[in-house]
């Protein structure tokens, strides 16, 4: 009877944030077709953020959006492995991945103690270095589903993870240029260096096909560290919490994340039709952007403000990769 009471209660409860996110991503997807260099994503996050200190965040519309910024988040997750094919990464070539691996292994690990030293909150610091490193809103959200961190974390990543990453849209070609560096080398660093696929994507298709292709294969060989990364999130926030049980501990990997490794997996091995692998993509966009305006919803623009030391460390972590990731170009490429 109670369970029954509860599934009549779900729509009443849940519907109304779902129909505000259903709309936000709407018009993110519109303003996305005017406005390609920005992702659906990106903008449901500033969608999301406005909303919340415009004030029109009724109470009635926060379990909906909870629900999209937990439950559907998840789903979006795994169904991005879908895009990641590892013979396609794979042709990048050793110097190339070693790059990749290079610059976000390094960004990542070093830059929670530049956050404490800037006395930046430890969560807000493990998910800066989780966005830049490797996929910028969607890694912050997968690692925040793994690690000891909460809203305000969160707020404060993603804030930081959209002002750079937009930035980079035009510094990097403006850069490569005054470098001379080649279309290889351009794409290669903009996959290695840029938080967002949309935003690496933009970078790549002005300057050329051949630059976008080797730009966005570089930028996925970066998605699939997503997996190891939560893994060592969850490894090591769990042993920094006394397990509930004597003898139970929490998985080494999150559920949602074997997911993503699965689907991985399963588009490597080309076990679907590529036409339905290529129909998925639209499909993630729109989950990954109805999560991230959920997220977004908690952004408080004054908190942000006033957290300038979470704005330096991004700046700092965004600098890293991007110093590291062109030394490797220049020595490598």
């Amino acid at each position: 009877m109670v369970s029954l009471t509860v599934t009549r209660a779900w729509p009443r409860l849940h519907l109304p944030g779902i129909a505000v996110a259903a709309a936000a991503v709407a018009m993110a997807l519109v303003v996305s077709r005017f406005l390609p260099a920005l992702s659906p994503a990106i903008i449901a996050v500033t969608a999301g953020a406005a909303f919340h200190n415009l004030g029109w965040l009724h109470e009635r519309l926060r379990p909906g959006l909870q629900f999209v910024a937990k439950r559907v988040l998840r789903t979006a997750i795994v169904l991005l492995g879908l895009q990641i094919a590892l013979p396609q990464v794979l042709t990048l070539g050793g110097p190339t991945l070693l790059i990749v691996a290079a610059a976000t292994g390094l960004t990542f690990l070093v830059t929670p103690p530049l956050g404490r030293w800037l006395r930046v909150a430890p969560g807000t610091a493990l998910l800066i270095a989780a966005g830049v490193s490797i996929c910028g809103a969607s890694a912050i959200a997968a690692v925040h589903e793994s690690a000891d961190s909460d809203d305000d974390d969160v707020a404060s990543a993603l804030g930081v993870i959209t002002v750079y990453g937009t930035a980079a849209i035009v510094a990097l070609p403006l850069l490569a240029g005054w470098l001379g560096l080649t279309g290889r080398q351009l794409g290669v660093w903009a996959g290695a260096a840029v938080h967002e696929v949309a935003q690496v994507a933009a970078i790549g298709a002005a300057s050329g096909a051949a630059v976008l292709g080797v730009a966005i294969t570089a930028k996925l060989a970066r998605v699939v560290l997503l997996a190891p990364i939560a893994a060592f999130t969850t490894l090591r926030a769990s042993a920094c919490r006394v397990p509930v049980r004597q003898g139970k501990r929490p998985p080494i990997m999150p559920l949602f994340v074997a997911g993503f490794l699965a689907m991985v997996v399963v588009r490597s091995l080309g076990v679907l039709p590529e036409a339905l692998t290529s129909a998925v993509t639209p499909v993630t966009s729109v989950l990954l952007a109805a999560a991230l305006f959920g997220l977004g919803t908690n952004i408080d623009v004054r908190k942000l403000a006033r957290g300038g030391r979470a704005v330096l460390l991004g700046g700092i972590s965004t600098a890293l990769i991007t110093g590291l990731s062109l030394a490797g170009v220049a020595l490598l490429v």
